[in-house]
């Protein structure tokens, strides 16, 4: 006890290059932490005098001196007078004296294949890159761009939020509950902009759109259920509604939305993007908005409304949602406050009658209670101090620009290309000639740098089209929209087969 690691060792140890990003403070606390829990400073050791470290890592000694103090503070240190500062001598804890398994035999392991009552893994789903952040042309919808965020505003709910009286409001398990101030919040900012108005007992939050769908998909869909679905339409919800029930009726596209025309007969639930249709961007026409409702009501039949650009809509005068024009609770509508703020928050909202609330409630609980409340505070005073109504004005200003470079970029460097006017939205849906195969494109883009999402996978059937693709701009700036687009152009033309460049020498 009370002995010293060598000079080398604790140089090595403390080295900043190896100790990650953020605060030099909280990066010597972590790896004085790590190395303590991973035993390489064992119980009773010295550590070095604030004094030494701080020349060893060039900073300033009062540096040192805090975190030392936050770790005596955390009962990893002791400091001992003349002596310097210690390592814990009980600071390990006890661990059951079991040596490693080797891994179980296939003999003798279950055949987890056969025990599957669904694989999800099967399903085909939107696929993105992990590292896409390290990519000069990130063409992909759903992302963020990080240089947008308000990292301030946001860090200031935070603070708020962790403070004594807010704490009382969110530290209790709230069973099946929300934060009242959130609910409170979606209901007076978010919908009345979508020109819906509801009380709070027609509001639940969940962790973003994809849970509220799965929810009504597990309360309200049985193997004899008929869902009408969009196509193209979302993947994710085509997959959730299919593992619920075979009976997916497909409900074409064209540039006034989904085509229901003689379609929704026998329909028991209709899923519908309306006001931006994942992922042609087209928005339902207002003839057609009614012409749902009067069938819903003529048939005892109800819409999933998936307002999943809510704020994200840069046109003029924005269409009203198709909830706003439900008078006979036909509709239930799913919103989410992610898009505006970043995916990775996970923050959405099901709107509906009070019985179909009280049972969602019920649902969630089983499965996670409530999404995590000290989240839903911060998002509610990020909403009430109007930091989500400046940012959502300066993200559709931001897009506005975006969207405009896209399409020049498209029409001049693709001719050969059409893609929907867009009136709000971050993306762009793209019909390319009909030899082309994105998903071959997607690949050798990715190479270059570029990143692209091949169509197929909005489509239903066993053979879908091979030559759309959809190109985001929410996460790459407008600078680099062009450079991006030339060089996708470079690789068609590379990918264009010999005959069609005689077609086109010949025109």
């Amino acid at each position: 006890m009370g002995g010293r690691i060598e000079h080398a060792m604790w140089g090595r140890l403390f080295e900043l290059s190896s100790m990650g990003s953020g605060p030099l403070q909280a990066r010597i606390r972590q790896t004085v932490v790590t190395a303590i829990l991973d035993g390489r400073l064992p119980a009773g050791i010295a550590v070095p005098s604030s004094r030494e470290l701080a020349e060893e890592l060039g900073v300033a000694r009062n540096t040192v001196v805090l975190a030392y103090q936050h770790l005596v503070d955390d009962g990893f240190l002791i400091s001992r007078e003349r002596s310097g500062y210690f390592v814990r001598p009980d600071i390990a804890m006890p661990r059951a004296e079991i040596a490693p398994r080797e891994h179980p035999s296939g003999r003798l392991a279950p055949a987890w294949a056969k025990r599957f009552m669904v694989r999800p893994s099967a399903q085909r789903n939107i696929v993105k890159p992990n590292d896409w952040q390290d990519y000069p042309y990130p063409f992909l919808y759903g992302q963020f761009d990080p240089t947008l965020f308000p990292t301030a505003d946001w860090r200031e709910c935070s603070r708020r939020a962790l403070g004594t009286a807010e704490l009382k409001g969110w530290g209790p398990d709230l069973i099946d509950g929300d934060d009242p101030l959130l609910i409170d919040q979606i209901r007076t900012r978010v919908l009345p902009r979508r020109g819906v108005w509801v009380t709070p007992a027609e509001v639940m939050v969940t962790i973003g759109a994809q849970q509220a769908l799965f929810l009504l998909a597990d309360l309200l869909v049985s193997r004899h259920t008929t869902v009408g679905i969009e196509d193209p339409g979302y993947p994710d919800a085509r997959n959730i509604f299919a593992m619920k029930t075979s009976r997916i009726r497909a409900i074409p596209v064209d540039p006034r939305g989904a085509a229901i025309e003689g379609r929704l007969r026998g329909c028991d639930y209709v899923y519908l993007t309306p006001s931006c249709q994942c992922p042609t961007t087209a928005t339902m026409s207002r003839e057609r908005c009614e012409a749902v409702l009067a069938f819903a009501a003529a048939h005892d039949a109800v819409v999933l409304e998936d307002d999943y650009e809510t704020d994200t809509n840069f046109a003029e005068q924005p269409t009203p949602a198709l909830k706003s024009l439900d008078s006979h609770q036909r509709v239930i509508y799913v919103g989410s406050l992610s898009k505006i703020l970043a995916p990775g928050l996970r923050l959405g909202y099901i709107i509906g009658p009070p019985e179909l609330i009280r049972e969602a409630r019920a649902l969630r609980r089983l499965m996670l209670r409530h999404p995590p409340a000290n989240n839903q505070r911060t998002a509610a005073l990020f909403l009430s101090l109007g930091h989500h109504e400046a940012l959502a004005r300066r993200l559709n200003n931001i897009h506005r620009d975006r969207s405009l470079v896209l399409k020049r970029a498209l029409d001049r460097l693709l001719p050969g290309f059409t893609c929907a006017p867009g009136n709000g939205g971050s993306s762009y849906w793209i019909e390319g000639p009909t030899w082309l195969d994105t998903w071959a494109l997607a690949k050798r883009a990715q190479q270059s740098g570029v990143l692209i999402e091949p169509g197929d996978v909005f489509f239903m059937g066993e053979d879908p089209p091979r030559n759309f693709m959809r190109l985001g701009f929410s996460s790459i700036p407008a600078e680099r929209i062009e450079p991006g687009v030339a060089a996708l152009a470079q690789l068609v033309t590379e990918m264009r087969p010999t005959v069609d460049l005689h077609a086109e020498l010949a025109k």
